[in-house]
């Protein structure tokens, strides 16, 4: 003789799929501090300082994003400018700013932004739309990213 449940039949309940955002746009910060080529390097350590920032994106007077300056870019100077005893008040971030940056895409999925993370060892990508910055995605949003998704996906 079997064990018979108590409970009796239940009907399959239907589970409702929620959307949940895992698009790089939904976790990118749109409120950035951007920098201007002919901006001093100095003035950039100050904001770095005061934002609690390790970088940022460098714009033309049109939001297009023309370069990314950190503080390994300020520290760089500061120690050049130790080394030949030159002082830094001239120094600007054009000098300094890395030219050559690589951007993603806002639609890309976020764990897969985490693996480009992984990939290149930097701490931050630009997104850029229509030829203008509209934001940026650092590690740390990757990791809220997963927190949040964490309860939805994961066990």
């Amino acid at each position: 003789m079997g064990i018979k449940s108590f409970q009796g039949a239940r009907k399959q309940q239907q589970k409702e799929v929620e959307h949940i955002p895992v698009r790089v746009s939904d976790y990118m910060s749109r409120e950035l501090i951007t920098f201007k080529a002919d901006q001093m390097v100095e003035d950039v350590i100050h904001k770095l300082i005061a934002h609690k920032i390790s970088g940022g994106p460098v714009v033309n007077e049109n939001y297009e994003l023309i370069g990314i300056i950190s503080e390994g870019d300020c520290l760089k100077d500061i120690s050049d400018s130790r080394y030949y005893n030159m002082p830094m008040e001239q120094h600007r971030v054009e000098a300094r700013m890395i030219k050559d940056v690589e951007t993603i895409d806002g639609n890309m999925n976020i764990f897969d932004a985490a693996n480009k993370f992984l990939e290149s060892k930097r701490r931050r990508f630009p997104i850029v739309q229509d030829g203008k910055l509209v934001g940026q995605i650092s590690q740390k949003d990757v990791l809220i990213a997963a927190l949040k998704l964490k309860g939805h996906n994961w066990k």
